[in-house]
């Protein structure tokens, strides 16, 4: 780390002044070209976490837009985030979304003193099927070693393909349609992929050695007891996590994957949870040295 780049405390702007953000388009080896939009401003002078985002949609839909509140939310705690536009199931099933994320990431860690500064923290974040994605491609860039991950934060996680929590439960009703076990059925190819570690973290036996882990969810979100239970493997095999339920009912999850502005109280109940995990991350030793 050079001297003169310095951290910078992290910290929301002034007024809760929306993010600014710009679409760019990332070129990646034997991949089609990937849709991004980099969120924050950059302080000269000083680093900041860099947040790689996926967006919700159970796999199946969303696009940069949907990621556009919880990115921002992101931004507003101090970091820069390149949010993806991955491939969508059916038509790109498992393991491309992740294989495109996986990408994108290796991206941005060479991208990184452009972006947020010299030997600028990693981290990876997503709400629901997002949240899924974050976690395997940390999984991922644990097992191969690259890059570092000084954290990854997970809203409202879509981790269970078997879709049969009481939170979901709850949700569905009487009805006999789902959406996430659509969501599902699209993603994964065949019954075996509903093992792989990469297309079911949650799933995983081998989670020693992951990033320190900030997972959200609320009393009224589907995702809450999958979300409660990984927060609760990932604590089990030494990760450092931060497990917190939002009450009451806020807003929370519909808002985060909405096109229209953020407006309900889960975004100043979130902030501080952020601002919170990512100070501790560029406190705690866990950028990597520059390179």
């Amino acid at each position: 780390m050079s001297a003169t780049a310095p951290v910078s405390p992290v910290s929301a702007p002034a007024g809760g002044a929306a993010a600014a953000w710009r679409d760019v388009t990332v070129e990646l080896p034997q991949l089609a070209p990937v849709p991004t939009r980099i969120y924050g401003q950059r302080k000269r002078g000083q680093v900041q976490p860099l947040v790689v985002h996926f967006h919700g949609g159970a796999f199946v839909a969303g696009g940069l837009d949907n990621g556009r509140n919880f990115a921002s939310l992101l931004a507003d705690s101090g970091a820069i985030v390149v949010s993806i536009a991955y491939p969508l199931a059916p038509a790109h099933p498992f393991p491309q979304a992740i294989d495109v994320g996986y990408g994108v990431l290796e991206w941005a860690w060479k991208q990184r003193t452009k972006l947020a500064g010299t030997g600028a923290p990693v981290f990876l974040a997503g709400e629901e099927a997002g949240g899924n994605l974050a976690a395997a491609v940390t999984v991922i860039a644990r097992d191969r070693h690259h890059p570092p991950i000084a954290g990854q934060v997970l809203i409202s996680p879509m981790l269970d393909p078997c879709v049969g929590t009481q939170s979901v439960r709850e949700a569905v009703g009487a009805s006999t349609q789902c959406k996430w076990a659509e969501g599902w059925r699209n993603y994964l190819r065949c019954p075996q992929d509903s093992t792989h570690p990469y297309a079911v973290p949650g799933g995983s036996l081998r989670l020693t050695g992951l990033a320190p882990t900030l997972v959200l969810t609320s009393s009224d979100d589907p995702m809450r007891d999958e979300a409660r239970t990984y927060a609760g493997k990932l604590q089990a095999a030494g990760v450092p996590v931060t497990f917190e339920e939002l009450t009451p009912a806020t807003g929370w999850p519909d808002s985060l994957v909405s096109t229209q502005p953020m407006e309900c109280a889960c975004a100043a109940m979130v902030r501080p949870s952020l601002l919170a995990f990512f100070a501790a991350a560029m406190t705690a030793g866990t950028r990597p040295p520059a390179a």
